[in-house]
Formats: structure tokens, sequence, C-alpha cells
């Protein structure tokens, strides 16, 4: 298993999609190491976040995946100080199964979400429609045949989109989203004014063989209007039509 800090590399990273898990729990950290290293991902692991924070800030993988709790600095918190100053794309894998803690990780900004116990066969399933999603040359990803690819440049009203670089902006001014709510919000604004029901927005954000319900974009929703309000508090682009979905309003 790889270890590192926060200035450190591991040798062999160069070339491989690096994964950071953090978690208190060292059966799991070990299991999933292996599961991943086993896939041809490199991986560090973290007891603790605040042993993490500053790793994931200075040294930033491909993608992380947090428990919620922690000794020291839990997920939650984790993800808040990092959301400050980066979009990494995040996975919450935790034993609680509690609906607030779930939508509190989701508002924060979080991609994913899954509950202990949980199946190797999903994590990594999630793992690689994130990193499809997320854009970049990820080795793992690029021998495998996709259909979908980097669409084109989007300018709605006051909204700019560049999928090619993961880049919005609202107005002039940078929006940082996250992986998910960048596949949401650029289905909304594909087509300004027609409504899209949840069950379409998820299939536009997650693969076929991924489930989440309807709270899921909801949260997505709410945390993605509140960061185009904190630059723009007239921000009112995305309408809800309640009983139906959501729609793009580029007016």
């Amino acid at each position: 298993m790889e270890s590192t800090g926060p200035e450190s590399m591991p040798a062999g990273e160069e070339n491989r999609t690096v994964i950071a898990l953090v978690d208190d729990d060292r059966n799991i950290l070990t299991t999933v190491s292996i599961a991943l290293q086993a896939e041809g991902f490199a991986t560090r692991v973290y007891s603790d976040g605040e042993a993490a924070l500053g790793a994931l800030l200075s040294n930033p993988p491909d993608l992380a995946i947090f428990d919620i709790k922690m000794p020291k600095m839990d997920g939650m918190e984790l993800l808040r100080r990092l959301r400050e100053q980066s979009p990494l794309p995040v996975i919450f894998l935790t034993s609680k199964d509690d609906e607030t803690d779930e939508e509190a990780g989701f508002e924060m900004g979080a991609d994913d979400y899954i509950a202990k116990p949980f199946s190797l066969r999903l994590l990594l399933a999630r793992i690689r429609a994130i990193l499809r999603r997320s854009g970049g040359d990820h080795p793992l990803l690029l021998s495998e045949q996709f259909d979908d690819k980097p669409g084109e440049v989007l300018e709605r009203g006051r909204l700019f989109m560049d999928p090619a670089r993961h880049h919005v902006t609202w107005g002039g001014q940078a929006v940082s989203l996250t992986v998910t709510e960048f596949l949401l919000l650029e289905a909304l604004a594909a087509r300004p004014g027609v409504i899209k029901s949840r069950n379409q927005l998820m299939d536009a954000a997650y693969p076929d063989d991924v489930f989440v319900d309807d709270r899921t974009v909801d949260s997505h929703i709410k945390r993605m209007r509140r960061k185009f309000r904190s630059i723009d508090p007239t921000f009112s682009a995305i309408e809800t039509l309640y009983g139906a979905g959501y729609s793009f309003n580029e007016g």
C-alpha cells in the first residue's frame, strides 16, 4: 500500500490515476487500497482529515474518498475546507445511514456518497464514472472505448461553460463546480427553457449502473444555486418546476 505525506509523491504514480483514501478504519484503507491497486490505480492513504488536508491541496490526487466519522478532523469539515480552494472530485464512504448526513455532504460539494457495507464493484464503477466526467487524461480510461466526448462550449446569456476545461463563468466570474454539478448544469443549459425531470438529470450525471434518488439531484441543485448566488445574488437561471423537474432560463 502506498502512503504519502503532503510533500512527497510515491514512486510510480506519474503514469497512474491516483486515488486518495481518508478513513480511520485501517481495514477499510487496506481492503480498498489493495482492490484499487489491483485495478491499476495508485493510492495514497490517510487515517484522519487533518493529515490529509494539506496533501490534498498541495499535491492533489485525481479523486478522493472520505469517511465521515474520523478523529481530529471529520470528513464533513475536511470537505468544507477542501471546497474553499479545490473542486477535487470526492466520494463519501461512510457507515452512517442518515439522510441528513447525505444531504449535507452533497450540499457541501461531494460528488457521490456510498454507505458501508459496500460493493467494491460498485465503488469502482462510481470512481470510473466520476473520472470520466472530470475530464483529463486518465491512463485507465484512455484505452476504453467511450462514445461520449467533451461537449462544445456553451454560452447561454451570462453563463459560459467549457466542458474540455471543466470551466464555468457567470457574467465573467469563475464558478467552481464539482463534476456532478457541472454535468447537471450542462444538461439543463443545453436546452434552455426545456423542463428536465430528475430522472433525466440523473441519466445525464450518472452511469446506468449507479442508482441515486431524487433528493440527490435536489441537493446538487441547491448547492449550485448557492455558488452562483455568492457572486450574483439575483441569480435565478435554474428554475424549479414543482412536480416536474428543473429548467434553465438564459434570460
